[in-house]
């Protein structure tokens, strides 16, 4: 290419407290406009902010999953700007001395072309910082009015900076989809998308080869990764095509709109000096002791990237299964339910990659809504795997399971699903069938191999589908060769 692209995120993701970053009020989503705007969220004169732990103890987590140096003392600060949701004119945030430092996070890229191969990338993070959210301008209520809903303001945020790493749409998306499942996988945010508990800003910028850093434009407040993807690739070519027309990028930030697809100006992006940070007077420097370290590390659980590795060392998984299985801790701690009773773990991803991920589609549900139970998954497939049903016998029951619930072995008796084992009733149906078939039976001697097919089909249909396939194949191989 004659242009390269260079991408940075910065990402706003909503801390699963129960109550705001430096107030008792909830932060609970959905409430009625200014019910949960208490003293500190609205700025009364004379309150005083008092730091949730459990925000801090989300943050460092985050901090430790992603390899990173967490500060001993970090330093909250007030970032001054004038906006009708800031209630106090400034944001308290983190600026030079933020609470989680460099780390970095693997990401495994799968071009949008779909043509290229799929690689594995190391995006370093460039710090993590805690900070309070604004509250939210509405717009429109009446007719040429705005209102202010100042529910929001106060919640807690934990902003994560990546360095300008990546080069393109796809190694965004992945870098994205990799974090917002790590937030979650590790329980310090729910990674709702819609309720804005997730949001992402990407820093854009393009230039020739071996050039300095170009001028970069932040498209603010994406919440969906399909437009993420969107922006990217018209912002991308918006800014080649001004700067070969002659034109020049002034650093700004832009919105996206999905229903044109195009980006555009908001305003002009400030510096950081023109946001007046310094230290805010009203809160201590935060002090993260050894003790409190080791006890946060205590509660990770196994990270995804851990658990990939597992998979395909110690079960024989494909790289390809273990990221699938890994793409939600319900799903891998599903699939790890289901093989200590099952014992087969290809078959188990199979069926959880396959069947069970389809179901969820159709049904837009997430793992976490899944209404078959692992003992009820467990069940059928250790059915499946001991023969006593066929595979396509499993699909017949996993329905029944999903729609009515129930006992796998129960449904399997109450729809007569058992397979024949029995070699002597196989051997008997297939010398029925090769009795009754002698002309295909010579044309197969003859050679034509694709006839055994054929004789699959007619010896299910004879066992109305319950004979054992691989019991089945053997017995035909062997007599249909004389």
């Amino acid at each position: 290419m004659s242009w390269e692209i260079v991408i940075g995120l910065e990402v706003h993701t909503q801390l699963s407290t129960n109550t705001k970053i430096f107030s008792g009020a909830s932060t609970t989503y959905g409430a009625e406009p200014n019910t949960q705007a208490d003293a500190v969220s609205i700025a009364l004169p004379g309150v005083l902010p008092v730091l949730n732990k459990g925000a801090v103890e989300r943050a460092v987590k985050f901090g430790l999953a992603v390899g990173a140096h967490i500060a001993p003392r970090s330093v909250f600060a007030r970032k001054n700007y004038f906006y009708p949701d800031l209630p106090k004119g400034y944001q308290i945030s983190q600026f030079d001395l933020p609470v989680v430092g460099m780390g970095s996070l693997k990401i495994q890229v799968e071009p949008l072309s779909g043509k290229a191969a799929s690689y594995e990338k190391v995006v370093r993070i460039t710090r993590a910082h805690l900070e309070e959210d604004a509250g939210k301008s509405v717009h429109g209520a009446t007719q040429g009015t705005t209102g202010v809903d100042l529910n929001r303001a106060g919640t807690p945020l934990l902003e994560i900076v990546s360095e300008p790493d990546m080069c393109s749409a796809a190694e965004a998306v992945a870098y994205a989809k990799t974090l917002h499942t790590l937030v979650r996988w590790i329980g310090i945010s729910d990674g709702n998308m819609q309720e804005g508990s997730f949001r992402c800003d990407v820093n854009v910028s393009v230039r020739k080869p071996g050039e300095p850093l170009g001028t970069r434009r932040e498209i603010k407040n994406l919440n969906s990764f399909k437009y993420m993807q969107q922006a990217i690739d018209y912002e991308v070519q918006w800014q080649i095509d001004t700067i070969e027309s002659g034109g020049k990028i002034h650093q700004a930030t832009i919105l996206f709109n999905p229903d044109t697809g195009e980006t555009r100006a908001m305003r002009s992006k400030e510096d950081a000096h023109d946001y007046r940070y310094f230290p805010d007077p009203d809160l201590l420097p935060l002090d993260i002791t050894p003790e409190m370290l080791e006890a946060m590390r205590a509660t990770l659980p196994e990270l995804p990237e851990a658990r990939r590795t597992r998979y395909v060392s110690e079960l024989g998984l494909s790289a390809y299964d273990a990221s699938s299985l890994t793409s939600s801790r319900e799903m891998a701690d599903f699939f790890d339910a289901c093989v200590r009773v099952v014992g087969n773990a290809k078959l188990c991803a199979n069926w959880l990659i396959g069947e069970l991920s389809a179901q969820l589609n159709r049904d837009g549900l997430d793992m976490a809504q899944c209404p078959v139970s692992t003992q009820q998954m467990s069940g059928m497939l250790a059915r499946i795997a001991d023969n006593t049903i066929s595979n396509a016998g499993g699909k017949d029951v996993f329905r029944t399971l999903w729609a009515e619930g129930g006992d796998a072995d129960a449904i399997i008796e109450a729809k007569g699903l058992k397979q024949v084992s029995d070699s002597g009733a196989i051997e008997a149906l297939v010398d029925e069938i090769i009795a009754a078939q002698a002309d295909k039976v010579a044309e197969y001697r003859s050679g034509k191999d694709k006839l055994f097919g054929f004789f699959v089909g007619l010896a299910m249909k004879a066992s109305k589908g319950k004979a054992n396939p691989a019991q089945l194949n053997e017995v035909l191989l062997k007599k249909l060769a004389g």
